[in-house]
């Protein structure tokens, strides 16, 4: 499977980024999936529901299912966080899965950058553009933050799509 990232700090449009590639690259009749890092714990089901008493009262893992959809939540106890290649083999076969954060891993990625939040710029060697409200010019490619089509075309090309 081909993997593309999309980074940046908080608040630089990373979300809205993914969100409007995802429907114009499946839009152009690729298929995409997408993972999502999240720095803080976090919950897919609510207390009460049935799936998370079966989380508390101990199941290693609980499958939700209906006609329309079916997660799977794992639990991870002591063990560490599974490193993102580990994450990538629970997916189906896709064109390409998009993934948001894990800035740190070897895999190529968009810098989303919004100049208001005062940030620097990550530009690691894994950063193969930029897509910002406010930069012009940088030693790689740039695009305006809104211009999904560019940003597309280019992670397209990228990945030979």
């Amino acid at each position: 499977m081909r993997v593309y990232g999309i980074v940046g700090w908080k608040n630089a449009g990373k979300t809205g980024l993914m969100e409007r590639l995802v429907e114009e690259i499946t839009g152009r009749g690729f298929t995409v999936s997408t993972i999502k890092h999240a720095h803080h714990s976090f919950d897919v089901d609510h207390p009460g529901k049935d799936s998370h008493r079966h989380r508390v009262a101990g199941a290693r893992e609980v499958l939700l299912a209906s006609r329309n959809r079916w997660a799977l939540m794992h639990e991870l106890s002591v063990e560490d966080e599974p490193p993102l290649s580990h994450l990538l083999t629970k997916l189906e076969p896709v064109d390409l899965v998009l993934i948001e954060g894990y800035k740190r891993d070897g895999h190529p990625k968009v810098e989303a950058h919004r100049g208001e939040t005062g940030n620097p710029l990550i530009a690691d060697d894994t950063v193969k553009a930029i897509a910002s409200d406010t930069l012009t010019k940088a030693d790689r490619p740039v695009f305006h933050l809104d211009d999904t089509a560019a940003v597309a075309d280019f992670i397209l090309a990228e990945v030979g799509l």
